[in-house]
């Protein structure tokens, strides 16, 4: 079953546009490192721009494979960016797969569980 990599940050709303601006802009940074990792098979940056929030979640073939982001020099130079501009972020966290919905489609290596 795939990983799930949480990366969770919160921020003050009043610098929502800063914020956005550097997220985007670590997309030039992260992209091309993220899609050489082995077993990546997504990558998602979300902004709740009313709460304060920003999410970075990974889905993973493994855990083995998610924790490849540990040591991911390209990533790690970013969270000082981030944390600079008033972002604190809250552990991250590796989450193994219990159930999913997805495309009509049948994931034979996701062993029993199949995508409704």
């Amino acid at each position: 079953m795939p990983v799930m990599r949480i990366s969770k940050g919160k921020f003050n709303v009043k610098d929502v546009e800063h914020t956005e601006r550097l997220l985007v802009e670590s997309e030039k940074v992260l992209r091309e490192p993220l899609s050489q990792l082995h077993g990546l098979l997504h990558y998602y940056v979300g902004i709740d721009r009313a709460a304060g929030y920003l999410i970075n979640v990974s889905v993973w073939e493994s855990l083995e494979a998610a924790h490849q982001m540990d040591t991911l020099q390209a990533m790690l130079a970013q969270r000082p960016v981030l944390e600079a501009a008033g972002v604190t972020f809250e552990v991250i966290t590796n989450h193994e797969t219990l159930w999913t919905i997805g495309p009509k489609s049948i994931h034979a290596s996701w062993g029993e569980s199949k995508n409704v």
